[in-house]
This record gives structure tokens, sequence and C-alpha cells, in this order.
């Protein structure tokens, strides 16, 4: 039995938990690219189109619509089977992690941000042998995977790229304290749904909502944007539509990718996530016919390598005993450590 079979799961209302995996993997990836395919569109409208970068606001505002739409899945607190507490953890490092990324921009030019963000899943291996209570160890064909992907997709996206990556000391340490807290919170969110399966995506993505909303109010008081915002929009009220219109999207892409680390692990997910933009651009040059070039093949060959060699079995597959042992194996101290964030090597991240 891997890793999720033994817990009910659903998406949407689409039964998972009986379907093999592979169709697991396909539903849970098709509402992932589809929600965040028409994020990537709507963006490229507010932003680029209309100038509007206001990213606190936006997510502030999507938070709400996150709301409205958790409710009408008709999920309540009552239904919560985890600590508040839990989800304020999550929520300071998400809230971290948006802000480092958002500051770095300032730091590092295009062809720097798309090396690291490249890298994410390697990251989220490494910390995963750290979160109490998950402990996660990956075969060595899973991390040459993992390799194979980050350096094909730098390659592929840079192919186009007008300019020489450009780094700065400041943006490098505030980009890699963003990797780190990325990594940290896809395998909190693992060990969350591992220790407690009857956890679902709704309470995850609720809880997490609920507690960072309020951790976006402080850097837009503090850099003006909120009332920046506030009166762009008003002027142009019908970016509400198209920014509700996104947050709907993203919505499915969110509890899919919830979905994805609670049935396959946070670094399986990332591997996902970070292919995402191959795939967009790979779509751009086949709908638009744009010549691609010796970078982008090899690109290609290097994703599709990583692609392949991580879906070979492992030499020792896991048994249902085996499972089972490592779900009781867990003991209260394990979990308490995941609430509180006590891991004496992790102390400093929250």
């Amino acid at each position: 039995m891997t890793k999720g079979e033994d817990q009910v799961r659903s998406l949407f209302g689409i039964s998972l938990s009986d379907r093999p995996r592979w169709q697991q993997f396909l539903i849970c990836s098709s509402g992932f690219f589809f929600g965040y395919l028409v994020n990537g569109v709507c963006e490229e409208y507010v932003y680029n189109r209309l100038q509007f970068s206001y990213g606190w606001y936006f997510t502030f505002v999507q938070g709400f619509v996150y709301l409205v739409l958790i409710s009408l899945q008709g999920f309540t607190t009552k239904q919560m089977v985890n600590p508040w507490k839990t989800y304020v953890k999550l929520s300071a490092v998400l809230a971290g992690s948006h802000g480092l990324t958002k500051g770095s921009l300032a730091f590092l030019n295009y062809p720097a941000q798309i090396m690291f963000k490249s890298t994410k899943v390697l990251p989220v291996m490494v910390m995963g042998a750290f979160i109490p209570g998950l402990r996660r160890k990956y075969p060595f064909h899973e991390y040459i995977s993992a390799l194979l992907l980050v350096v094909g997709l730098i390659l592929f996206t840079l192919a186009d790229a007008n300019t020489s990556p450009n780094f700065s000391i400041i943006g490098v340490i505030m980009i890699s304290g963003a990797l780190i807290m990325d990594a940290f919170l896809g395998n909190l969110q693992e060990a969350i749904f591992t220790m407690n399966p009857d956890t679902t995506q709704m309470e995850m993505l609720f809880c997490s909502t609920v507690v960072g909303m309020p951790f976006l109010l402080l850097p837009m008081i503090l850099t003006g944007e909120l009332f920046r915002a506030w009166s762009s929009c008003y002027q142009h009220p019908y970016v509400y539509g198209v920014l509700v219109f996104e947050a709907m999207a993203t919505f499915v892409g969110q509890v899919s990718v919830l979905s994805l680390i609670a049935l396959f692990g946070a670094a399986t997910t990332a591997m996902i996530t970070t292919a995402r933009k191959a795939v967009t651009l790979l779509l751009s040059y086949l709908i638009f016919t744009k010549p691609m070039t010796e970078q982008h093949g090899t690109g290609l060959l290097l994703i599709s390598m990583g692609i392949i060699l991580k879906m070979l079995p492992d030499n020792k597959p896991q048994t249902r005993s085996a499972s089972t042992r490592r779900l009781k194996s867990f003991t209260k101290e394990d979990r308490s450590l995941v609430e509180n964030g006590e891991d004496e090597e992790k102390k400093p991240l929250v």
C-alpha cells in the first residue's frame, strides 16, 4: 500500500481513493494544470496589459474568494481535525516565502529567478528528511531524476533569454530563503496529511487562508500598496471580475496540489509544479509555431529522462503492512513537534 491509499480522498466530488494510482495522478495533475494555466493568462492580462502590479493586494482578494468557494463546498470549522496553531506555522512560512520571493525581484533579473525557481524540488527532497513525523528518504534514482528535471528546465526556459543571469548577493539570499521556506511548507503539509489521515484538502486550504490573510496586511500597509491598489481598482472595477475568475481557477489548482501532496508526497508534487513552466512554454511554441532551438531540444530531452526515471518502480515496493507500521510509528511526540514546530533541527524556520 503506497502513501495516501489507506484514507479516503476525493477532488470536487470525484473519488480518488478507489482509483488506480495513474488515474489519481492524471486527475490531480489535470486540475493543477488547468487552474494555473488560467491563472497565468489572467496574470498576463492584469500585470502586463493593465500594468497593475499589486501582488499582495491581489492575494488578499483571492483569499476572500477562496473562503466563499470553500463554504460552498460545505466545509465548516466543526469538521477540523487539527489545531489552529498547526496552520499558524504554515501561514507564517507561506507569507515569508511570498515576501522573500517578491522582494528578490528587485535584485535578480529574470534568468536568475528562473534558475533558482527551477531548483525547488531539490530542497523539498532534502528537507523531507528533517521534518518531524515524516523523515522521508528517497531512493538514489529519484535524486538523479530531480537533477535531470532541474537542469532540463533551466536549459529550456533560458533558451530564449536575451540576457545572462545576474546574481546579487542580497537577491540570492532572499530567493534561497524563499526556497527553504517552500520546501518546509510542502513537507509540513505532507506530514500533517500523513499523521492525521482525516485532514481534508478543504481544511488545509481554509485554515491556511484564514490565518494567512492577516499576515498580508502588514506588508500592504508598510509599502502603501493597500491604498494604491484600492484606488486603482476603484477606478477600474472590472479588474475585480478578472481577479475573481482567476481566484476560482487557482482554487481548483490549489486543491489539486493539496491532493497531490496527500497522495504522492511533497517531492513528486514539487516536480509537477516546477515542470509547469516548461509545459506552458512548450504549449506556446506549439500553438504559435515559434521556432525551437537545439537548447530547447536538449532541455526537453533531459526533462523527459527525469520524468521517466521518476516513474521507475522502487526495488523494494512498500507493502500495506509497512505503510501501516510507518503510520503507527508516529509517536505523540512527533505529532506535538509538527503542531508546535519544535523540531530541534528546524527551530529557526518559524
